[in-house]
């Protein structure tokens, strides 16, 4: 049997209007292809739902239990594709997302301001979590994409590049560091220095860099806010990357960049590879690339205007 949505919009129209030329009106058909589309559906069936002649059309026996059956299905299909074509148009629909918690603190926030503005039927849903769980949610579909440090060598994965940055010290601005404008990884050497914890990305960044330097590490935390507090109360100094700036935004705070060969840090867009995002999905991630942060606001300009707001 191979009934269409034609065959049924064809039956219930002339059921309700009972006159072929009515009917193959209201479906924008000529009569003689209406009435070829009603010979079509009883040919499938293998039966005749309507009894006509020149003066009346009536519903047969079986074309009045097939009735009620074909309005419903008529219903669901036409509510499906409203469904989907409402998808289609980014009038509905639903984005996972996962991204590194600078990311997700200092730069996502205004791109899911502009999208919801553009979708607001559109929901978004954010997990916050270090590289390699970001990678995780991704591999395991339970987000539609991510913003990460790593993925580029998984061959379950497909990345691109969003942006890149450069790391900076941080220090109080009557430290001895304070005064120099640009700085060297020996420089760090002897003073006090606070570090994120081994198991975030920023901190397996640092550690490659500086390698086989050792900082003197006075202590070990799994928060960029709680760096800032204790660089704010000279408990020591640290090193962070230009997207984690704002966090530094103080006016006893004083930020220099650190020159260190390969020191930029790519942030990845990750989807599973080969595997198509939702059109939703899809409109998020066009829009995360139309206003990626450009690398030089990220680094030099960001890490300016926090030393500019900074000088005594």
């Amino acid at each position: 049997m191979n009934l269409s949505n034609k065959h049924l919009r064809a039956f219930v129209v002339l059921s309700q209007e009972r006159n072929f030329t009515r009917a193959a009106e209201i479906c924008h058909l000529s009569q003689p292809a209406f009435s070829a589309l009603i010979n079509s559906l009883e040919a499938n069936i293998g039966t005749r739902m309507f009894d006509r002649n020149t003066r009346s059309v009536q519903l047969t026996t079986e074309g009045q239990r097939f009735l009620g059956s074909a309005s419903r299905l008529l219903e669901d299909m036409e509510g499906i594709l409203d469904d989907l074509n409402d998808h289609v148009e980014r009038r509905k629909g639903r984005v996972s997302v996962a991204a590194l918690p600078s990311l997700a603190a200092g730069w996502l926030p205004e791109l899911f301001a502009e999208f919801r503005k553009l979708y607001p039927g559109i929901e978004i849903s954010l997990a916050d979590a270090l590289s390699d769980q970001c990678l995780d949610l991704v591999r395991m579909g339970k987000v539609d994409f991510a913003l990460a440090s790593g993925g580029a060598n998984s061959a379950e994965l497909s990345t691109r590049l969003l942006c890149s940055d450069d790391f900076h010290l941080v220090c109080r601005k009557d430290h001895v560091l304070a005064r120099q404008k640009t700085l060297k990884p020996k420089d760090l050497l002897n003073h006090p220095f606070v570090q994120l914890s081994k198991s975030s990305s920023v901190r397996q960044h640092l550690d490659a860099l500086l390698h086989p330097l050792q900082m003197n590490t006075v202590l070990e935390v799994e928060h960029l806010a709680t760096v800032m507090g204790m660089v704010r109360n000279d408990v020591g100094i640290s090193v962070v990357p230009g997207l984690t700036l704002f966090h530094f935004e103080h006016p006893n705070i004083v930020t220099r960049p650190l020159k260190m060969v390969g020191s930029r840090r790519s942030i990845l867009l990750v989807t599973r590879a080969h595997r198509t995002l939702s059109v939703a999905a899809q409109a998020l991630y066009d829009l995360a690339i139309a206003r990626r942060p450009a690398d030089t606001e990220i680094g030099e300009e960001r890490g300016r205007r926090v030393r500019t707001r900074s000088k005594p």
